[in-house]
């Protein structure tokens, strides 16, 4: 059974717009997420250009693994772009998730220094991404570009009923959920390097 459905860039402007006075009251946005925004970065691109007009706040959340002709120009359209790094061993980056890490960093560089606001996230998996050489290989390719803040996402369990609903098998029902410790002990990894911490962002 299908659970999305196409919609126009028209229609989706006027329904987004719908909540502009909620926008101008509180200071709110648009952020897209995923998935993967980049596997529709034509459309994101031009839906953003329109809310720019519309002076609406946009942000993106991106694995940055596409290339950076697609990445570029939507990120320049954003206030802040929400950029995750996984697994930070390419080869297992490239087995586990399927993941081009040298493209990722790649695209990485790019945005700092081409001026975007980049948020790095930090998705702490047990068994996959929460360890003390994880977090310290991605503080390493941080700390050069003067990147301050940063946001540590503990695992749960709050995607499955999504790919119970597409008729998936959720593959990681038996990873458990990070314990307190482990989490305070990234988040005080990070904040001895420099940067401000939000677990959870």
């Amino acid at each position: 059974e299908r659970i999305g459905r196409d919609i126009s860039l028209d229609a989706l402007e006027r329904e987004v717009m719908k909540d502009d006075i909620f926008f101008r009251t509180s200071g709110g946005g648009v952020t897209l997420s995923g998935g993967e925004v980049l596997m529709q970065a034509e459309f994101a691109t031009r839906f953003l250009q329109r809310l720019r007009l519309w002076g609406v706040s946009c942000a993106i959340e991106t694995a940055g693994d596409a290339p950076a002709s697609k990445l570029l120009p939507l990120a320049k359209l954003c206030d802040e772009v929400l950029f995750d790094l996984k697994i930070m061993d390419a080869t297992q980056a490239r087995d586990v998730v399927k993941m081009n890490l040298p493209r990722v960093l790649e695209n990485l560089r790019l945005l700092v220094s081409e001026g975007v606001n980049v948020i790095p996230r930090l998705p702490l998996i047990p068994g996959f991404t929460l360890s003390r050489e994880n977090m310290q290989q991605a503080l390493d390719v941080l700390i050069p570009l003067k990147i301050r803040q940063i946001h540590l996402l503990p695992f749960h369990q709050y995607g499955e009923p999504k790919y119970r609903l597409l008729g998936k098998t959720w593959s990681m029902k038996e990873v458990p959920a990070p314990s307190s410790a482990d989490v305070t002990t990234m988040r005080e990894m990070a904040e001895r390097a420099g940067f401000q911490v939000t677990v959870g962002g």
